[in-house]
């Protein structure tokens, strides 16, 4: 199906993985390791990293991975083993990232929302040989006795039992990078495990390269552009979107520790902020918790976000706020290392509820329950295939078999393209509300909701019902003096087919749970509420 658009001599048929054949760009680095270091070559005296009080050029940059990696080298890590990293953003995150590309390791970036349980399944599925904590998580790490792989353990920060990371900074910069093949794994990201224990997915160079390659070409991104992480750097969008992205490009990464709208407001205007890339519920809160007209936002033109349809006010809001900013929907996941559609920023405002088109070298089908392709307007699964989805799951081939077919990943989504080739995702397998026999999209429904007066966040779930099976639930976060029940659900039955509407509401003066990808815990609601299946 047609996708956003770039000139057809940039791709190429390419033949991967031993079974897939990939639309790939032509000029491309060859692994992450020559990302970074095409961008050193061109770019060596401009700032490419900000973080608290350092600031590093891409030179310094560039220095500070040789010496860990060295470092690395000198306790005995070598190409495919595995460094598992438990840190917030900060630039040993950056530095190990690229570090390990350039002994040819793997990088297994840990969430620091983890408790042990999910650390030790990770460190031990992964067989992690180096881990390097900040001292404050050094708490939560297994024992050596329970991670028998693990032979270095080194801590940013004085930590009992680890090595100070500093120690990595002491050697002699390593200068001779190892060969590492496009299709060799670069990280192994464990997704959130929703439907079960994590999986490991294999990310590998040649995804990493092009997601971040299809990021500067839809967003027409360049070395003037700068961007603020501060979504978690240990999940796909603050890898991919967040660091490898502006050092594809060159442009400069200014990293936060974490989101409050105001500091980051006053970081935006400061450093000249051009993209962003946040789930919708942050954009929300800039607008909730600042007056935007205090900051000098003139240089933020490209606002990206995913996870979740803009809500309309936000949008309009956003717009009066701020008329040079460009919002683009961006739809994608682990599994697909990032971006598999983007919305033109031209499009945003008529095509809410539409994630965009597919990204560059990406093909996306609407399936049906028996494997056959839906005509536009039909719903069904979305399978997804490119150059930017990974290979499979580490040592996991019965996931693979289930969860892959023909190089497509199955993704869970039921969505449809329209007739103009634009993406609708709407709602995920597990989420959808069976009411008596109707199926409930709710997304659909949380999008009218979110355009009530007072709403600020809208999550819809099923209820038990011994009649129907399901009944259809509302969870919303509230501006208390602002929303009315009775108005919401005159707005709903202005809306809605009659099923669709919510029958019972949970107000909250607080903003709904998410995990650390900013996605709602759907679960934890349904179980805070009772209404999880024993």
């Amino acid at each position: 199906m047609e996708h956003n658009s770039v000139d057809a001599r940039e791709l190429r048929k390419e033949y991967h993985y031993g079974s897939r054949v990939l639309e790939c760009y032509v000029d491309r680095p060859r692994n992450v390791h020559a990302l970074l270091a095409e961008t050193v070559a061109r770019f060596a005296q401009k700032e490419a990293v900000f973080c608290d009080e350092v600031r590093l050029t891409f030179s310094e940059l560039d220095d500070e991975v040789a010496r860990v990696a060295a470092g690395l080298v000198g306790l005995g890590i070598g190409a495919g083993d595995r460094v598992a990293m438990l840190l917030g953003n900060g630039v040993p995150f950056v530095v190990l990232t690229y570090a390990a590309a350039r002994i040819g390791a793997i990088t297994v970036p840990l969430s620091i929302r983890e408790q042990m349980p999910g650390i030790r399944h990770a460190l031990v599925n992964s067989e992690a040989k180096a881990l390097v904590v900040e001292a404050a998580f050094s708490t939560i790490v297994p024992e050596p006795t329970e991670t028998p792989s693990l032979t270095a353990r080194i801590s940013v920060g004085p930590a009992q039992g680890f090595e100070p990371y500093e120690n990595l900074r002491q050697t002699a910069p390593l200068t001779q990078p190892a060969d590492v093949d496009e299709e060799d794994t670069a990280t192994i990201l464990y997704t959130s495990g929703t439907t079960g224990v994590p999986k490991g997915a294999t990310l590998s160079g040649l995804g990493i390269v092009h997601s971040a390659t299809n990021f500067v070409k839809t967003m027409s991104l360049g070395p003037q552009d700068c961007t603020i992480v501060v979504v978690p750097m240990n999940h796909v969008t603050g890898l991919v979107a967040g660091i490898h992205t502006l050092v594809r490009c060159g442009g400069r990464v200014v990293i936060m520790r974490e989101f409050k709208a105001e500091k980051f407001l006053e970081r935006a205007a400061s450093e000249g902020m051009s993209y962003s890339l946040m789930v919708p519920a942050m954009y929300n809160l800039c607008l909730h918790q600042a007056d935007l007209s205090r900051y000098d936002l003139s240089k933020w033109r490209v606002g990206g976000y995913g996870g979740a349809p803009m809500p309309a006010a936000t949008i309009s809001r956003l717009a009066d706020a701020l008329p040079g900013l460009g919002l683009m929907n961006a739809y994608g996941a682990t599994e697909t290392t990032s971006p598999a559609t983007v919305m033109p920023a031209d499009q945003t405002a008529q095509r809410r509820l539409s994630v965009g088109r597919p990204v560059p070298g990406a093909e996306i089908c609407v399936m049906d329950e028996q494997g056959c392709e839906q005509p536009p307007g039909t719903t069904g699964e979305l399978w997804i295939r490119g150059a930017m989805v990974v290979r499979g799951y580490w040592r996991n081939p019965d996931a693979d078999a289930r969860e892959f077919a023909a190089g497509f990943w199955k993704s869970g989504d039921i969505g449809m393209i329209d007739r103009d080739g634009y993406v609708h995702i709407l709602d995920r397998k597990k989420d959808l509300v069976n009411r008596g026999g109707h199926k409930i999209f709710t997304a659909e429904v949380e999008s009218v909701l979110t355009a009530c007066v007072g709403v600020i966040e809208a999550a819809v779930i099923a209820k038990p019902c011994p009649m129907l099976g399901e009944r259809v639930h509302a969870v919303l976060s509230v501006r208390t003096d602002h929303a009315s029940e009775d108005e919401i659900k005159k707005h709903c039955a202005s809306q809605l087919a009659d099923y669709q509407c919510p029958e019972s509401y949970t107000m909250l003066d607080t903003l709904l749970p998410r995990n650390a990808n900013g996605k709602i815990l759907k679960q934890q609601l349904k179980t805070d509420l009772g209404f999880a299946h024993p």
